[in-house]
């Protein structure tokens, strides 16, 4: 078997893998939100499947805001920001297998040249796109696998946003909620 061949059929095992969370998460949604009840790999969990689907919101950082007045805030980020940055894979191998969800979108352009035209420069750029909360995300994570950007450089730049971001979230959550319950 070629080399070619076997990308051929890794980049398909990628894209059916994504579909294929995609759908469960979907089936199972309900259940999701049951499983911070298992600590800080519960919030692991939740954080990895929210941010596994690629352009379907699941609401990872609102179990963040909670658990960051039950936990440690900072544990609750260090777990959440881990299981964020290994859900967001599933929008790195979207892109790795070639697929063009994203690629008419003028916003994946942008970010698809931020981060080609600057390759010293994407870690910074994934990280920083990685802790603000926004919904465009998922492209960043497909044109860095389109882009072949190593996929532990993308998903350790892509982890330290991700605490950022949970980071504010869980203490954000902890300071409101035992203010209110005082």
């Amino acid at each position: 078997m070629t080399s070619e061949r076997r990308l051929t059929i890794l980049r398909g095992l990628s894209l059916l893998f994504v579909v294929g969370i995609v759908v469960l998460i979907f089936i199972f949604r309900d259940q999701i939100q049951h499983l911070a009840r298992f600590g800080y790999v519960g919030i692991f969990l939740v954080t990895l499947i929210a941010n596994a689907t690629v352009f379907v919101p699941v609401p990872g950082v609102m179990v963040v805001f909670t658990m960051g007045a039950v936990f440690h805030p900072f544990l609750t980020a260090v777990f959440a920001g881990l299981g964020a940055a290994t859900g967001e894979l599933s929008g790195y191998l979207l892109g790795f297998s070639g697929q063009g969800l994203a690629e008419s979108s003028e916003r994946y352009q942008q970010i698809y040249r931020w981060l080609a035209d600057h390759p010293k420069f994407s870690g910074l750029a994934i990280l920083i796109m990685a802790a603000i909360p926004n919904p465009l995300f998922d492209m960043a994570g497909i044109a860095a696998g389109t882009l072949k950007i190593p996929v532990l450089r993308f998903w350790f730049f892509c982890a330290l946003g991700s605490m950022i971001k949970m980071l504010i979230f869980a203490y954000a959550g902890s300071t409101a909620l035992n203010l209110f319950f005082e």
